[in-house]
């Protein structure tokens, strides 16, 4: 069974445009859900439309409404919804084009994927396609989803291209009242290429195959011996250990990682090894014990 498509319209650049539809690139029906049921019978609540003076009512009698001032409302229904025609409730027109970097990904909110409609759209669709994977660009374009405007980003991706739509400025809280705070000095710089060395040692290739919902995983095997009448093992919680200082604590990770350092010497390296002699002779340690027991940690880890 072909996939529902979300919106259906015109994707158009200039005089350029063809058919198109438009996918959720992402699904929920996978996560575990729960229902509410009745403690004693175990029988599904069913959530029902209740009206302060009437009671029960039927989602027939149901209307729209605005609420204009403190409980004053106007009723809005569909004929006047059809009369708000603008041209993105049809086309995807597009208004510029920007590097995709340009756009801050605090203000992207829903992936979606974005197909031709039909064979007579497929060679207008694959020229427009080529030529933004080309060009490196993102284009900037507007379509009505869920009866609001939306600004969306549309690029390139393996056939087809993505669609990614952009939460309104307003709804993006600005960063004074979180960092306002935050002390904006520099950090010692040993203690930073210590820090930029533990970097190096985890770096990796991103796999979202490797970061699976363990949690999920974990609440499935607790339905499952529940299934069988078992009562479900209770994983005690990590302890939390002692409180330690940055520089115990980059010793620490150092030391446990199974990564092993790379075989050019880096910065962190150069500054270890001097600093590291000077531990040994108790010098560094008289200045600075914090500074030395992360000195001491990295030459542990290169052993």
């Amino acid at each position: 069974m072909a996939p529902r498509a979300s919106w259906k319209g015109y994707l158009k650049l200039s005089l350029v445009s063809c058919p198109v539809r438009l996918y959720p690139a992402t699904s929920a029906s996978e996560r575990i859900s729960f229902n509410q049921l009745h403690k004693k019978t175990h029988n599904r609540i069913n959530m029902k439309p209740v009206d302060p003076e009437l009671g029960l009512v039927e989602r027939s009698d149901l209307v729209k409404g605005y609420e204009y001032e403190d409980k004053q409302y106007i009723i809005i229904d569909d004929t006047d919804l059809d009369a708000v025609r603008i041209e993105s409730n049809h086309t995807m027109n597009i208004e510029a084009f920007v590097d995709e970097g340009e756009v801050d990904v605090i203000y992207q909110d829903a992936p979606y994927y974005l197909a031709p409609d039909g064979a007579m759209a497929e060679e207008t669709f694959a020229v427009l396609r080529e030529a933004m994977r080309k060009s490196g660009k993102l284009a900037i374009a507007r379509l009505v989803l869920s009866s609001r405007e939306r600004v969306v980003t549309i690029g390139a991706r393996e056939n087809g291209m993505f669609v990614c739509t952009l939460r309104n400025p307003n709804e993006v809280r600005g960063t004074a009242e979180y960092f306002g705070n935050i002390p904006a000095g520099k950090p010692d710089q040993e203690m930073l290429e210590l820090a930029e060395a533990l970097i190096k040692q985890k770096e990796t290739t991103f796999d979202p195959k490797n970061y699976e919902d363990r949690y999920e995983i974990a609440l499935m095997a607790m339905i499952r011996e529940k299934l069988k009448g078992h009562k479900p093992i209770i994983a005690a919680a990590p302890e939390r250990g002692n409180v330690i200082n940055l520089m115990d604590a980059l010793k620490a990770s150092l030391s446990q990682s199974a990564k092993p350092p790379a075989k050019s010497k880096s910065k962190a390296d150069e500054a270890a090894k001097p600093a590291a002699k000077k531990v040994a002779a108790g010098g560094a340690a008289k200045e600075n014990p914090l500074k030395a027991n992360l000195l001491k940690a990295v030459g542990k880890s290169k052993a």
